[in-house]
């Protein structure tokens, strides 16, 4: 199938053999990198106690990963769309086995540090280019489905980390965790020889050096301010990173401009585009508040142990899973804009119900509802915001639209768990009273419904209804860029630390 700069010359359906190879391949690539997320904080615990790890040791083993993922995603869109979109999913996959081989054998902290850094890397080419693929391999009409398919399976992986996770460190060792890696890596390597390549033809395969240095320096700097803000890190040093982030965009946005072949070219930023970003920011945001306490609560106050808090989320998956790609394919029916209004006010009202959960709640009596009208949110809105984002940036900037989107829901997650601390009170030692904790975790969930139901308000008053509807001729035409599925911003998001993990400890000073 020859390369277009619009995707393939004949689309694939989603229920040919190509179409179902291509789902394959990205759900079993991205799965990798969120399992392994998931798994990772499982096992830092008995990481430490192995490797004999201070606390700022183990905290890099999770920031490490974090850091590279999150300042070299926008660079892996861009080398995509220039150099072919599986070519650079399937070097991230062989990439980031190699990265869970090194950190599977690792001999010390340091160099399981390192290790995790390199898996960032493969990340940042793994998770914009899962996207990027099926918006520019499927036709438009089966878009918004595999979208949604998509989010509903490699949302699994994200759940069912923890009890995997748990399994194998309790069976065989916190290395298995990484081990598993390179079968998954293996298969989605040779797999993906069945999957049609694309990338944009319009590029002459020069990639936009200084654009991509400051890119990298403006998301390393940003991220690196956000992991430490909360971790208790130098204020002086928290302020320079955020200055030299500010800076760098900045000087980005300059180059950006003036640049004949830019890394990010600005008028991918269209009407719907820019609103797609925003309603992501808002909502993933109140979504990685949610995700970031509800384990803790669960500990905290209701004294769940850290698989059974893990476990209580598990009705989201299931319901993204069976629901997803049916979302996608109403939004594709009769509009997006309905759902990702209604949507964000169900996930909304879920959080009120968060709200009302006091010390002593059985868990079917006031956890599963709440979970359950949170998940069925949820729903409504993760295929049908990622399809419009794609739809809006055209398909020849697929690559770089998945990369913008997903660093925009990273960004989001990262500052709800750096603020809603703050706003609900649980900062220092607060975190692990069970009354604070009470207290402290209703504030937040409604703060989180307040951004949820904005973000539905901002859907209705900015999303084009039409922005999925099939085209007679979408050869060259805008199509749109990917808002990130429900896994990637809760996979990219900071966990929700179990009480004896080593960065849930409170700061000596309290």
């Amino acid at each position: 199938m020859a390369d277009s700069g619009s995707g393939p010359q004949r689309p694939l359906a989603l229920r040919s053999p190509q179409g179902r190879w291509l789902m394959a391949v990205t759900v079993l690539g991205s799965g990798m990198a969120f399992l392994d997320g998931t798994i990772v904080n499982v096992a830092l615990p008995t990481i430490g106690r192995e490797l004999h790890a201070s606390t700022g040791s183990l905290q890099w083993v999770l920031s490490g990963y974090l850091l590279t993922l999150a300042s070299l995603i926008l660079l892996g869109g861009s080398l995509g769309d220039r150099f072919g979109r599986r070519r650079v999913f399937v070097l991230g996959a062989g990439l980031f086995a190699a990265a869970s081989l090194l950190c599977a054998i690792a001999p010390s902290i340091g160099l399981l540090i390192g290790a995790r850094l390199l898996q960032g890397c493969g990340g940042a080419l793994l998770t914009p280019g899962s996207l990027a693929m099926i918006e520019a391999s499927f036709r438009r009409e089966d878009r918004a489905p595999a979208i949604g398919a998509w989010s509903g399976l490699t949302g699994v992986a994200t759940a069912v980390g923890p009890l995997l996770g748990g399994y194998l460190i309790g069976a065989v060792s916190w290395r298995a965790a990484f081990f598993i890696n390179l079968p998954i890596g293996a298969f989605v390597m040779l797999a993906a020889r069945r999957v049609p390549e694309s990338r944009d033809e319009q590029l002459n395969g020069q990639l936009d050096g200084a654009g991509a240095v400051l890119a990298f320096l403006a998301l390393a700097s940003s991220t690196y301010a956000l992991i430490e803000a909360p971790a208790g890190g130098s204020a002086v040093v928290v302020a320079f990173a955020g200055v030299v982030a500010a800076l760098a965009l900045g000087a980005f946005v300059v180059r950006e401009r003036r640049s004949a072949a830019p890394m990010l070219p600005l008028d991918i930023f269209s009407a719907q585009f820019s609103a797609a970003n925003l309603v992501t920011f808002v909502v993933y945001a109140s979504l990685g508040g949610v995700f970031f306490l509800l384990v803790a609560f669960l500990q905290v106050s209701l004294g769940y142990s850290p698989v059974a808090a893990g476990a209580a989320s598990l009705p989201v998956t299931l319901l993204m899973l069976a629901l997803s790609a049916r979302s996608g394919a109403l939004a594709q029916r009769i509009g997006p804009r309905l759902p990702l209004a209604v949507g964000p006010v169900i996930v909304a009202a879920g959080m009120l119900l968060m709200a009302q959960i006091g010390r002593g709640a059985s868990y079917t009596g006031s956890v599963l509802p709440a979970v359950l009208v949170f998940g069925l949110g949820l729903t409504l809105v993760v295929s049908p915001v990622t399809a419009t984002a794609l739809a809006s940036a055209g398909e020849r900037h697929s690559g770089i639209a998945s990369g913008v989107n997903n660093a925009v829901a990273r960004l989001a997650g990262l500052l709800a768990v750096v603020l809603l601390p703050v706003i609900a009170g649980l900062s220092g030692r607060r975190f692990f009273d069970a009354g604070d904790m009470t207290r402290g975790f209703h504030v937040a969930m409604l703060v989180c419904a307040g951004l949820a139901t904005a973000g539905g308000v901002l859907a209705w008053l900015t999303i084009d209804n039409g922005a999925l509807a099939p085209a007679q001729d979408t050869g060259g035409a805008p199509l749109p860029a990917p808002a990130p599925a429900f896994s990637c911003a809760v996979a990219g998001a900071p966990p929700a630390y179990p009480a004896e993990h080593p960065r849930a400890r409170p700061p000596a000073d309290g």
